[in-house]
């Protein structure tokens, strides 16, 4: 894991690298903005709705608070989206510099397969830890066992999109189910790497390219079948 760390950070100074960081960067804020706008005037409308006129600002300012609370979730959401996008010209990027000869074998992924896999990771990684969030509240009672919980949820979830992004170029969608049963503790721990990346402001801006180049370190080193 950490060679394919180290590989990564290496080629982050990559033309090709620095043009995907961008456009992840930009298509994460302009998602994190318009949610932000979207909280505001549903609570303000909803205010106004309910009679409340003279409380709607309070009501903006309490739904945009409430975003910020579950704001790790949703940037992890928004953030996995914006690099599912773009993660074919990620994975390209390592291939061409470190493994040309799969990346001659490679199976470019349409742009609209990826917005779909980004899609399906974003909601799975919020529709997993709303239905986790019971256990959540119940391991509050350890003092440790929520953050490790959260952790865990969130360390498989992204394991398995991670893979899942670079499979798609070289495993056909019959071989994918037994690509992620061959594969689980790998893609655990290279998603426990990812989510503490995730985890460390700034860092985590940087995070989900780093993830992803890492994945693709990965596969090839000693996933692929």
């Amino acid at each position: 894991m950490l060679p394919a760390f180290l590989l990564s950070l290496a080629q982050l100074g990559d033309r090709r690298t620095l043009a995907v960081l961008a456009k992840s960067l930009v298509l994460t804020l302009v998602l994190l903005g318009t949610f932000g706008a979207a909280l505001w005037w549903g609570a303000v409308e909803a205010a106004r709705w309910a009679g409340w006129e003279s409380w709607s600002g309070l009501a903006g300012v309490a739904a945009l608070l409430g975003g910020v609370l579950l704001g790790w979730l949703i940037f992890r959401a928004i953030a996995i989206f914006a690099v599912g996008v773009f993660a074919d010209d990620v994975v390209a990027a390592v291939e061409a510099r470190h493994y040309p000869d799969a990346l001659a074998r490679a199976r470019p992924v349409p742009l609209g397969r990826s917005i779909a896999m980004g899609l399906g990771a974003a909601g799975r990684t919020v529709a997993i830890n709303l239905a986790a969030l019971p256990l959540y509240v119940l391991l509050l009672a350890t003092g440790v066992g929520t953050p490790i919980g959260f952790f865990a949820v969130n360390a498989l979830l992204l394991g398995r999109d991670l893979g899942d992004m670079i499979a798609a170029r070289h495993i056909d969608q019959r071989g994918l189910p037994s690509f992620r049963r061959a594969t689980r503790l790998p893609r655990l721990l290279l998603g426990a790497a990812g989510t503490a990346l995730l985890l460390v402001p700034i860092v985590n801006l940087l995070a989900p390219i780093v993830a992803a180049a890492m994945a693709t370190h990965l596969f090839h080193r000693r996933l692929a079948p």
